[in-house]
């Protein structure tokens, strides 16, 4: 039997010069939608600011306590994080459940965790975010009591302080535990960089198709591997961040990485309690910037994944553009053209074109060059046959004569045991 989806309307306030607001009221649309609620009602208001008390003027308030009745609505959703006090006036005044934009994206990364990491960013980020907000959420407590000093203070308010501090010290046990996860985490990057295995991550809009298109380069490059990632039409799919080595046909290989997607307004609880897991894009040779350029919104997508970028201080970091679900669109694909390739990372096409494109970026420290190695230095001609892409061998009296393509500090390393 199919559950029955809440009803709610959705609420913006348009603030003058500030762009965008449609496609964010429509972001809204599809989030509380990701979250099993309905909507069936919008409400707007144009003004110069956000009104501190109740985030709607006092007319609008009448209009969407109308709508709430009229709709059959059960929760009101907010297009902005709203305060404590503005949770608490606005349950006050229209007795129906209010949420906002934060909690229903925390609430969908709550879903969607499936790592223990992934799970304990989550429970931090929406303890951090109910700590303040405690009374507004706790409309139940009674703050009977009168008279001066602790012994008379309601029942109500000490609940309240024993809340307050039992999630106080849930967020530093979490954290603790997370900090051994993230040493973790450290030590894999350090062991890469000592490895000189080059990092490439994944990054762009939720729903822009990067786990898709991270399947279809192992698919293609790594068959046997078996590590597909998960992968589903929703905002927020993939909240873990996958690695997974790509090994190409000429003994080249680096490490891909699958982040998690960005939304425009993610909030900064969020942004804090994934930065353990978004340093992964900070640690970077190259980023990968997926597009749904079938999306009619894509520059905006564009515009919020550079923004996120900069808060992570990853905005240096070289990056070549993937426009994926081309063919959605009427675009000619594949192509490259500059640091853009058109593909279809459904359809498999495109793929051989982004993997040049990144060639180019990633391995600019190799060279061309013919050696001869003694053979009583064996173990080098096995070494290159693993890491070097070799042209052509030849036996010859003195040794083992190759050609081939390999790293610079290869090459540096070990001339002096060459002929």
């Amino acid at each position: 039997m199919e559950q029955l989806k809440e009803k709610a309307i959705i609420v913006g306030v348009h603030i003058l010069n500030h762009p965008n607001f449609a496609y964010s009221m429509e972001e809204l649309k599809n989030l509380a939608a990701a979250c099993h609620i309905e909507v069936v009602g919008q409400l707007n208001q144009k003004v110069t600011r956000v009104v501190p008390s109740h985030y709607i003027g006092t007319g609008k308030i009448q209009e969407l306590s109308q709508l709430i009745t009229e709709r059959n609505a059960s929760v009101v959703i907010c297009n902005d994080e709203l305060s404590p006090s503005q949770i608490r006036n606005l349950e006050s005044s229209l007795a129906c459940k209010i949420i906002d934009r934060t909690i229903l994206i925390l609430d969908i990364f709550a879903e969607r965790a499936q790592t223990r990491e992934a799970q304990l960013q989550v429970e931090v980020a929406r303890l951090q975010y109910m700590l303040p907000r405690l009374v507004g959420l706790r409309e139940s407590l009674g703050r009977q009591g009168g008279g001066a000093g602790l012994k008379n203070r309601g029942s109500g308010e000490t609940k309240l302080e024993l809340d307050r501090r039992k999630i106080e010290d849930r967020i530093t046990a979490l954290q603790s535990e997370l900090e051994k996860l993230v040493a973790r985490r450290q030590t894999q990057r350090k062991q890469r960089r000592k490895n000189e295995v080059p990092v490439i991550c994944l990054v762009g809009y939720t729903n822009a198709g990067k786990s898709s298109l991270m399947n279809a380069m192992i698919e293609l490059y790594n068959p046997q591997a078996h590590k597909q990632v998960f992968v589903k039409d929703m905002l927020f799919a993939t909240l873990e961040t996958s690695v997974r080595n790509v090994n190409l046909p000429d003994s080249k290989s680096f490490l891909l990485t699958d982040t998690v997607g960005f939304v425009s307004q993610l909030p900064h609880h969020l942004v804090k309690a994934f930065r353990s897991t978004l340093e992964e894009v900070a640690e970077a040779d190259l980023l990968i910037h997926v597009v749904d350029i079938a999306n009619p919104e894509y520059e905006q997508h564009i515009d919020v994944t550079n923004e996120t970028l900069k808060v992570l201080r990853a905005d240096r970091i070289p990056m070549i553009f993937a426009y994926n679900k081309s063919d959605l669109t009427e675009h000619a694909y594949p192509l490259l053209k500059d640091d853009f390739v058109y593909l279809s990372a459904q359809q498999k096409r495109g793929i051989e074109e982004l993997t040049q494109l990144i060639r180019e970026h990633i391995f600019q420290n190799y060279m061309e060059c013919e050696i001869v190695i003694p053979y009583e230095q064996g173990r080098l001609v096995a070494y290159f046959n693993e890491h070097a892409h070799v042209h052509s061998t030849n036996y010859e009296p003195n040794g083992t004569r190759l050609k081939l393509e390999c790293r610079v500090s290869d090459f540096e390393q070990y001339r002096d045991d060459f002929l």
